[in-house]
């Protein structure tokens, strides 16, 4: 059996200074704006970014978008510009988004985030409008099916009503033609006891 190796002795001498405390990590802060972005659009009541210009962007644009950050040797500091759906708290969503923005950060990057300041510029009526859209929708659809309900009813009565009426013409008829045809053997009848007697 070869005897195993010693990991330390294989390491290059170098490797030592590596995981000294100078070594140090740095961000662009397009990745920190990525990471803000995401955790603000993953909030309940956050409609989307708005551009620091004013732009509405959806959620699924470019979520740096309406992110502005600013990083120091160990720090963040973050801006969200946002839109809220409407019928949200706002300052629950606005509290939501900057403990969802400060978790994300600090867990994925380790830079203590000294602020979140979220700026609401707008208030979204999307969902409220599709909730609408769909009622109308809904509505719109049950009064279509009760209108062919109603449509439908009157066909299937209809049908017995026309179907007794011919069938009456036709009693009425046989009938008539049963006392006529009686009538006629009455008088058949009458004409022949005359002729007998004579």
């Amino acid at each position: 059996m070869a005897a195993k190796k010693d990991l330390n002795s294989s390491l290059p001498p170098t490797a030592e200074n590596d995981m000294t405390p100078s070594a140090k990590i740095t961000y662009a802060n397009e990745v920190v704006a990525i990471i803000a972005g995401l955790a603000a659009n993953e909030v309940e009541g956050i409609a989307g970014m708005c551009s620091i210009s004013g732009n509405i962007l959806s959620k699924n644009r470019n979520v740096t978008k309406g992110v502005k950050v600013e990083i120091g040797a160990e720090e963040a500091a973050v801006d969200l510009y946002v839109i809220v759906e409407y019928g949200t708290p706002i300052q629950r969503a606005s509290m939501d988004a900057q403990e969802n923005v400060r978790k994300a950060i600090e867990s994925m990057t380790g830079l203590h985030v000294v602020r979140v300041d979220v700026h609401v510029q707008g208030v979204s009526f999307e969902k409220e409008n599709n909730a609408l859209q769909s009622g109308v929708q809904k509505a719109a659809l049950e009064a279509g099916e009760a209108e062919q309900e109603k449509l439908a009813e009157p066909e299937k009565d209809a049908e017995p009503e026309e179907n007794p009426e011919p069938e009456k013409k036709a009693q009425k008829q046989s009938k008539l033609k049963g006392e006529k045809a009686k009538k006629e053997q009455a008088d058949k009848a009458e004409d022949e006891k005359p002729a007998e007697e004579v």
